[in-house]
């Protein structure tokens, strides 16, 4: 199925320590927040069919089942669907955000939350979009939330940068592209006596690029906010969260 596409980086990045850093990052607390947005925005009743793409270990999809929706999560990553399949018996399949085949018209809302949008450049966003777009009734609302739009990344940009959880020490190191608008980062992940070290690229877009771009697929930007609580998005907020809505 996927032959024909170049490899990028998210198709091995995610396993083993990369996978750890995530899952502890993202705690209890983070993944409630973001499903009470979630639901206070799609504001459909329990038994709605919600697609998370990609959903990686699934924590936003499995607390939506619990309250009683239909999910389905998409995602690239063995080792995060193998931990999504764990905790929960859903629709969890394996896919590329750059080549979905979706239901026409089977899905009451969609999110797409972390940076993953990043991950894609401007012919891959447009398919992705547009991929959404024909899954989501119409009226439904999709979620974007993402850290990689110039407005937030740009202004506080700095070379490198450390970070601990339990006993995983993270380095992130930072180069922007701005031929590209491409954001490079090197993760080198150390745990004890083993170091390894794992490049990453991220498109960054401004705010408007990505409005032009939704319209383009077939949503009407409803709303940017600054995060799932409401505050006004603004240059240097750390993350952009779009609400959308199919037309």
């Amino acid at each position: 199925m996927k032959s024909h596409l170049q490899h990028q980086w998210f198709e091995s990045f995610f396993q083993g320590p990369a996978v750890d850093f995530w899952t502890r990052a993202m705690t209890p607390a983070l993944t409630l927040a973001d499903v009470d947005f979630l639901e206070k925005t799609f504001d459909v009743k329990p038994g709605a069919r919600l697609l998370d793409v990609p959903c990686g270990n699934g924590r936003h999809s499995i607390e939506l089942a619990r309250r009683g929706y239909r999910v389905s999560g998409i995602d690239l990553s063995d080792e995060f669907l193998a931990a999504a399949r764990a905790e929960l018996d859903a629709d969890w399949r394996q896919g590329d955000m750059r080549e979905l085949e979706l239901e026409p018209s089977m899905f009451d809302g969609a999110f797409c939350f972390g940076n993953s949008f990043g991950y894609l450049d401007h012919t891959s966003v447009g398919s992705f979009l547009s991929a959404l777009a024909g899954a989501l009734k119409p009226g439904a609302k999709l979620v974007i939330e993402t850290g990689m739009t110039a407005e937030s990344i740009l202004p506080t940009i700095v070379p490198k940068r450390w970070h601990r959880l339990g006993d995983l020490l993270v380095l992130s190191e930072n180069r922007y592209d701005p031929w590209e608008s491409c954001l490079h980062i090197d993760y080198t992940f150390v745990r004890g006596s083993v170091v390894e070290t794992r490049p990453t690229a991220s498109y960054v877009f401004t705010a408007a690029e990505l409005r032009r771009m939704l319209d383009a697929a077939g949503f009407n930007t409803l709303s940017f906010q600054g995060s799932v609580t409401g505050e006004p998005y603004q240059l240097g907020s750390p993350r952009l969260v779009i609400i959308a809505q199919r037309r």
